[in-house]
């Protein structure tokens, strides 16, 4: 098992970068400006374009009202760079932070701005649930950085207190298309200048139809003496509700001013999700709720043998940390990928002969660290282990290699036996705030579980269905062997089980694989190991409901385009939202559709904003016995 500590300075710093980077910016989106140079030229804006600037800067109001009433979960992965011979740079190290934060607390607060708190993190892993004022603001006074409220709340909002035409003003710079979105698109300028310390300077796309500010990119104007590298920032929001566009994600980066070849010094990738997760009221934990949805069968249930019992107490505990979860806005909406992973899952047993009391369920974590986990019959696996092995070619077998070996590890934890501890059944173990820490459910495995796991799961790959697929994932984990050193934190689970042993033991549990795998070739452009992180799925910010990407086919054209393990840029195709149509009724005597957070009822989560979805793969039992689960296209 990974140890599950963590150095405070450590943490700061990861939340360090995410906070304090506009502050600490001194200089314009397009680097320096000569000291005379307080704002940006321009032609006059016509008629329309102000009347397009007036809505933007009303929706912006309302958009900062809604940020206000939320609570969204908030995640930051920094990866360091150093320059490399062959491939221009590499990370050198990484930092990771995730915290709920109440942006009630922090936008138009004092203390906020003025940066009273410190930094109080506690040591334990699981500690990333933290006070919001905290998590934003406390800063190490030792580090001798200075705070400023312009820093992680404008990279969401640009000016959570002034964005309007006594403090800025705008020139029309082109029409253009983010996806489906006219938008039309302006350079901002803060009418101080540079003496303007804090405000937004940069460019911003506003979409045609109402108003909204849909990208944001730029810096913070104003200077600090001490600082010579300069901090940009490129600002994305969904589309989420009628007329309501929020922050989904900001990709930040710092140049090496001293690197000869361009290399850069640090790259950062920022998501915000779970927005329905609203500010929780002092008595939230107390208030009950009326059962709905519910059908008295008590007369045609039958009796439960001492065996059906012991399972049903083991689902039950499932079942409470599932819900959990999901309620804290760590586990995705039930999404058609997931049915995939199910299908997938399921077909390990069918290709092994073996007959579960009830069908496998899978669910994502959507985090970045590589992990995965059982749950009872429950398996969850992470947003970044699923996108980085999902390595699509032309037959899907590389691909399906890889999900089928993930899958197969926890799989044999299920057949194994190694359930959770089912203290969990007692609905009272999990009563606590979403906002709390996660120390009181211990959900990882222990060595000696993982090691026979991994053992079982070996003999799982071995079907005649499976055991072509086995090169890929030892492709894979030798890819990341190489990169192990310098990612620690992307291999530090949140919850549950790592690819890699310990700390001290950075051997896979799936080493036998290793063997297996093509032999890697950095420079054998036909060959691609593992993926940049964020290559194959998307969520939507406010429903936690995942889609699959189809992303347009780029070839490799040398070793740099790889990029495994790396954080990139982003670029969403952005589209308006569509209210999610009504539900078919099934034919007569067809069960109903079970899509609910633990699988056992109807959804209520909205349809994801993105109108591409993966093939829905048959969970069925029998189906799966007769027409085995395509993989993902």
């Amino acid at each position: 098992m990974i140890s599950r500590t963590r150095s405070i300075a450590g943490a700061t710093l990861a939340l360090l970068i995410a906070t304090t980077l506009p502050a600490l910016a001194g200089a314009a989106v397009f680097g320096k400006k000569k000291a005379d140079q307080d704002t940006m030229p321009g032609r006059k804006l016509t008629p329309a374009q102000n009347a397009l600037i007036d809505k933007a800067i009303v929706r912006e109001k309302e958009v900062i009202k809604v940020v206000k009433e939320r609570a969204p979960l908030v995640e930051t992965y920094i990866q360091n760079m150093k320059p490399d011979p062959v491939l221009l740079q590499i990370p050198e190290s990484d930092q990771h932070f995730l915290a709920r934060v109440d942006f009630n607390k922090v936008i138009n607060d004092d203390e906020y701005a003025e940066n009273k708190g410190n930094f109080q993190a506690k040591k334990s892993h699981f500690a990333f649930f933290k006070n919001s004022l905290g998590a934003l603001t406390g800063i190490s006074s030792s580090l001798r950085l200075t705070f400023h409220e312009s820093g992680f709340v404008q990279m969401i909002l640009m000016d959570s207190n002034s964005f309007d035409r006594q403090h800025y003003t705008f020139t029309f710079i082109r029409n253009d298309f983010l996806g489906n979105i006219p938008t039309a698109v302006f350079d901002v300028s803060p009418i101080g200048g540079k003496r303007s310390f804090g405000r937004f300077y940069g460019r911003i796309w506003v979409e045609t139809h109402v108003g909204n500010v849909v990208r944001f990119n730029g810096d913070f104007a104003g200077t600090i003496t001490t600082m010579k590298e300069f901090y940009h920032f490129d600002s994305w929001r969904t589309n989420v509700q009628p007329d309501l566009w929020l922050p989904t994600s900001f990709y930040v980066e710092e140049s090496d001013p001293k690197s000869a070849s361009s290399t850069l010094k640090f790259k950062a990738i920022n998501y915000i999700w779970g927005y329905v997760l609203k500010v929780p009221s002092n008595n939230a934990e107390q208030t009950s709720e009326e059962v709905v949805n519910a059908t008295d069968v008590s007369n045609d249930a039958p009796d439960v043998s001492p065996l059906g019992a012991q399972r049903a107490w083991v689902q039950q505990a499932e079942d409470n940390v599932v819900e959990r979860l999901f309620q804290a806005g760590l586990l995705d909406a039930p999404s058609d990928f997931d049915k995939t992973l199910e299908a997938l899952a399921n077909n390990i047993l069918v290709y092994n002969n073996i007959q579960m009391p009830r069908p496998i369920r899978v669910r994502t974590l959507l985090t970045e660290p590589l992990e995965s986990l059982a749950v009872g019959n429950t398996i969850i696996v992470s947003k970044g282990l699923i996108d980085t092995a999902s390595v699509e070619t032309t037959d899907g077998k590389q691909i399906e290699g890889n999900l089928n070996a993930i899958l197969a590890f926890q799989v044999a934890h299920i057949v194994l036996g190694h359930r959770l501890d089912t203290k969990y059944a007692f609905s009272d173990r999990l009563l606590f705030p979403s906002t709390s820490i996660f120390e009181r459910i211990p959900m990882h495995h222990t060595a000696a579980d993982n090691a026979e796991a991994a053992k079982k799961a070996m003999e799982l790959l071995n079907a005649k269905e499976l055991v072509d697929g086995q090169q890929y994932f030892g492709l894979y984990l030798e890819q990341l062997q190489q990169r192990l050193k310098a990612l620690p934190a992307l291999n530090q689970p949140m919850i549950g089980d790592a690819l890699i042993k310990s700390d001290t033991d950075s051997s896979f549990w799936m080493q036998a694989l290793v063997p297996k795998g093509i032999k890697l070739d950095l420079k054998d452009l036909k060959q691609q190991a593992a993926m940049p992180l964020a290559s194959f799925l998307r969520f939507d910010p406010w429903t936690d409901q995942l889609v699959q990407m189809h992303p347009s086919f780029e070839p490799i054209l040398n070793e740099r385009d790889k990029m495994p393990f790396e954080v990139e840029p982003v670029y969403l195709k952005l589209s308006y939202y569509k209210a999610p149509t009504a539900p078919t009724a099934p034919p007569a005597g067809a069960p109903a559709a079970s899509t609910t957070p633990d699988g056992t009822g109807p959804a209520t989560a909205a349809a994801p904003t993105d109108t591409t979805t993966p093939a829905t793969a048959a969970t069925d039992q029998t189906a799966q016995q007769t027409q085995p689960a395509a993989p993902p296209q």
